[in-house]
């Protein structure tokens, strides 16, 4: 993608024709994150299913994916489509499958993408056979399924060593229009502690739980290739016993504040951030007025009760360099503010001699999924330097 109408060469992020708020994208910072990752990995024999819902690109999942078909996971049909399109044809959609989305997907597997669906309760089993009766034709193929399991009480899934796990199961192997393919977790648990040995421990806990659920399936008689496991907390700071086949990440190729906080990296990592320009100050007490508001920076604060917060976001300088004596401390839909963190008077009221209107700071984000969903490109910089556009796909 080329770069803003308005831009027709390359420019600094300091350039008063690049319009702000707009995200940008530090090739190399991201370039390092995903070497570190696949380093970690290959050290442990295990291959990656990178997760595409937080970059939303094809220009970056390229630099994710170990082939050009993938694999990937994806959290939307919107982005099974998308990559689809680009030749994306090894595809997990790793959210519950509904009847009402069925259509898309065979559509997605009739194109040739081996699309497979995830799901945990033997009522959807009964009304995919229904909806499937409707909509399958004699070419179509059984469709894959993982079936979801909870490893640690935090959202979804079914027990690994539950009853249910193999009602479940039985239920798949007796329709004709589903097969079992294997299971999958997700440790979501490890973004709730800032505590590197445990989230070293749920990552073993994560894949303990595929290995038994698997193990007990496959005494029962079910086929489990698919042993799958996932979270960038878990993925780096732990390693999984051997059995695991995949794991499934989507935030390292980015980083954020909330994996600062949970000891994943260091802001030095962090590689998306928001450029935003002064637009004024409060007078009452000197405060900076941003262009940036939760339209731009999002409204998720981070895990504001585990560790050290900066409101909406983390200032830096132009050059990336953060600013820790400065926070978004408020937002509006298309206002930010940025304070002293200190809530010391004086420095505050000395923050528009620092940064006068006009001047540009950059944001580094809370949450990369989020505050990357606000926007439809990445400005990409190398060298300091916006040198391209990436788009971005949205929707569901």
């Amino acid at each position: 993608m080329t770069l803003h109408s308005s831009l027709n060469e390359p420019c600094m992020p300091d350039d008063p024709a690049l319009p702000t708020p707009c995200l940008l994208l530090d090739e190399a910072r991201m370039a390092g994150n995903i070497a570190r990752f696949n380093r970690h990995l290959a050290r442990q024999g295990l291959s990656s299913r990178p997760h595409l819902k937080t970059c939303k690109s094809m220009a970056a999942a390229q630099r994710l994916l170990r082939t050009p078909s993938g694999p990937a996971t994806v959290s939307t049909l919107a982005e099974a489509e998308y990559f689809a399109a680009h030749g994306v044809t090894d595809i997990c959609y790793a959210v519950g499958i509904v009847p009402g989305k069925l259509a898309r997907v065979l559509t997605l597997r009739r194109s040739g993408t081996d699309l497979s669906i995830v799901l945990d309760d033997p009522v959807t089993v009964d009304m995919l056979n229904t909806e499937a009766k409707r909509l399958f034709a004699d070419r179509d193929a059984p469709l894959p399924v993982l079936l979801e399991l909870d490893c640690d009480g935090h959202r979804s899934g079914l027990d690994p060593a539950g009853d249910e796990l193999l009602a479940v199961a039985a239920a798949v192997q007796a329709s004709p229009f589903l097969e079992l393919r294997g299971v999958l977790t997700h440790a979501g648990a490890a973004y709730a502690r800032a505590d590197v040995q445990h989230i070293a421990a749920l990552a073993r806990q994560e894949a303990d739980a595929v290995l038994a659920a698997a193990a007990r399936l496959q005494a029962a008689g079910h086929d489990c290739a698919v042993r799958s496991v996932g979270s960038t907390p878990t993925a780096l700071l732990g390693e999984y016993p051997q059995g695991v086949t995949e794991v499934r990440a989507g935030v390292y190729p980015f980083m954020d504040l909330t994996m600062c906080g949970l000891g994943v990296c260091t802001t030095n990592d962090v590689a998306l951030s928001v450029l935003t320009t002064v637009i004024g100050h409060r007078r009452h007490d000197g405060a900076l007025v941003i262009d940036a508001g939760w339209m731009a920076l999002a409204q998720d604060r981070g895990l504001e009760s585990c560790f050290l917060q900066w409101g909406y976001g983390l200032p830096c300088t132009l050059d990336g360099t953060p600013l820790p004596d400065l926070r978004v401390s408020e937002c509006n839909q298309e206002h930010g503010i940025i304070s002293v963190d200190s809530g010391d008077a004086a420095p505050a009221q000395a923050l528009h001699e620092r940064f006068p209107p006009g001047s540009r700071l950059r944001i580094l984000p809370n949450h990369a999924c989020a505050t990357a969903a606000q926007h439809d490109v990445y400005h990409v910089l190398r060298q300091g330097q916006i040198t391209t556009c990436w788009e971005r796909m949205r929707g569901w």
